[in-house]
């Protein structure tokens, strides 16, 4: 059987996304901060506005990696940890906690899991739109 290669999310790719969710934050007026990871849930980029909080910067990491661990937009996932949800009974920590909260989306390019993107600072769902945003941005 042959694999065909997927080219791996770049530092340029993370920085795009990034810029592209903050444009989309700006243009709604709300503070954020983004991370981006590969998708061996390494930082390749990561923003906070000054005037973001300082817990926003942990919580688009935590959406991130939750999006990546899980492969499925952070948004999708509330209802699963509630009692009686899929992920009810989750493990709280795999290298980090897991954040269900809207904003963390995960990045596929060709149809494979290539990294993901957290926002934090907005709403969960404008989070979940910057995010979001972001990702049709790359393609």
């Amino acid at each position: 059987m042959t694999t065909t290669a997927v080219t791996p999310l770049t530092i340029q790719d993370a920085e795009a996304l990034v810029a592209a969710a903050h444009s989309a934050a700006a243009a709604a007026d709300v503070t954020v901060s983004v991370t981006v990871l590969d998708a061996g849930g390494h930082l390749l980029a990561f923003r906070r506005d000054d005037r973001a909080v300082l817990i926003s910067g942990e919580t688009s990491t935590r959406k991130a990696y939750t999006a990546l661990q899980l492969n499925a937009p952070t948004a999708d996932l509330v209802d699963a940890v509630q009692p009686g949800g899929l992920f009810h009974t989750l493990p709280a920590a795999l290298d980090r906690p897991l954040l269900f909260i809207a904003g963390g989306v995960p990045v596929h390019r060709e149809g494979r899991l290539i990294g993901a993107i957290g926002v934090g600072g907005g709403a969960p769902e404008q989070d979940h739109g910057f995010a979001s945003a972001a990702v049709r941005s790359l393609a």
